[in-house]
């Protein structure tokens, strides 16, 4: 930091010191600078409690407890010219024991507060003044797990800065403020930067924190399914194969869908299965869409006589403007469900076999449309 010298036409440098060094003190110092002035952090705050101890069964103290503007609890933890190694550990116990705390114990905390710093001041009063809301009622505070953690301190060690890098990955909402105090002749000076996330990077490295979790339950919900697929498909194998002889090679998947062959190339018999219906179908895909087309719209042309084999009305999708083509039965099912698996599954096969038998009496045209041998 400089000090500009207009006159001269010059920058004098502030002579950096240590808290110690000037004989400043946490508590008495920078706790009370942050508490009559919480806007230094950057946004607009109110503090309702110092050295709180509200918890139970622990004498532990934390420094700052405040709101922000979106009702938010922020945990502030200051510390001199060294963060020290447990700050982190320190703030996330602090914010694990206030996650409990309900609108009512954040107006009582701030009542206690208030009668010492301002008496005779209402705690709604203020906390109507501050979310500009009319009664007391209507504020939601502390929802969820919505908890800050702020840390204050001269100097972060890299096991800390490392540890808040990290957390902030898991959607913690942290944030890391550097202090350094100046001297220039007998004049204090103080600057409060924030470096963990910086201003700049806030938003981007939120976001990114939000993409890395939706990526963990993404990957952790495609784990799950895939466990569901393999085990619906390792009980219906066995009832699909008392009836036929289609899937008698063919084993459990983590995939959506099964196919057997139908002997003729490219066209396959498909059960499929989601978390919405499953449906049993005839799916049509040599490689090349007009001959897909071919073929689909030759079975179209023996609709009536292929429904009536099946026992009732099919869905044909020539899906123009995709490669392959499908005719399909869709039955209600839902593989999330594990009470509705032995009725899916029974409906499942059912279709198919019926499938299996409409398809057979045409295979002998469609063989000969694609000049293909038996």
């Amino acid at each position: 930091m400089f000090r500009i010298d207009r006159a001269k036409n010059e920058i004098i440098p502030l002579k950096i010191r240590t808290f110690s060094d000037l004989g400043l003190k946490e508590r008495a110092n920078l706790q009370e600078w942050i508490a009559k002035y919480p806007e230094v952090l950057g946004e607009e705050l109110l503090i309702i409690q110092k050295e709180f101890a509200g918890f139970s069964d622990t004498n532990e103290r934390l420094d700052l407890l405040a709101l922000d503007k979106q009702g938010s609890l922020v945990i502030i933890e200051n510390k001199l010219d060294d963060a020290g190694r447990d700050v982190t550990w320190q703030a996330l116990k602090y914010a694990s024991y206030c996650a409990s705390l309900s609108r009512e114990n954040i107006r009582s905390i701030y009542q206690e507060f208030l009668s010492k710093t301002s008496p005779a001041t209402s705690a709604e009063d203020k906390l109507c003044e501050f979310f500009d809301v009319d009664e007391f009622q209507e504020l939601s505070l502390n929802k969820g797990v919505t908890q800050r953690i702020i840390l204050v301190a001269a100097h972060f060690r890299k096991e800390v800065t490392s540890t808040v890098l990290w957390l902030m990955n898991f959607n913690v909402r942290l944030q890391c403020f550097k202090t350094t105090p100046y001297t220039m002749n007998d004049e204090l000076f103080l600057t409060v930067e924030q470096i963990i996330p910086t201003r700049d990077a806030e938003e981007f490295m939120i976001g990114l924190a939000s993409k890395a979790q939706d990526e963990v339950a993404g990957a952790e919900a495609q784990i799950t399914r895939h466990t569901l697929r393999r085990e619906f498909w390792g009980q219906l194998l066995p009832e699909i194969n008392k009836r036929s002889e289609l899937y008698r090679n063919i084993t459990s998947s983590q995939q959506n869908w099964i196919s057997a062959s139908t002997g003729v190339r490219g066209i396959g018999l498909n059960f499929s299965v989601t978390g919405d219906a499953s449906r049993a179908e005839i799916y049509i895909d040599r490689g090349d869409k007009t001959e897909n087309e071919k073929v689909f719209d030759l079975l179209h042309s023996h609709k009536d006589q292929i429904e009536e084999d099946f026992g009732s009305p099919l869905i044909w999708e020539r899906l123009d403007d995709k490669r392959a083509c499908r005719i399909k039965a869709v039955m209600p099912g839902d593989i999330f469900d594990k009470t509705r698996w032995p009725q899916m599954i029974e409906a499942m096969v059912v279709a198919m076999v019926q499938l299996e038998k409409a398809f057979r009496r045409q295979q002998p045209v469609v063989r000969s449309v694609l000049s293909e041998p038996k």
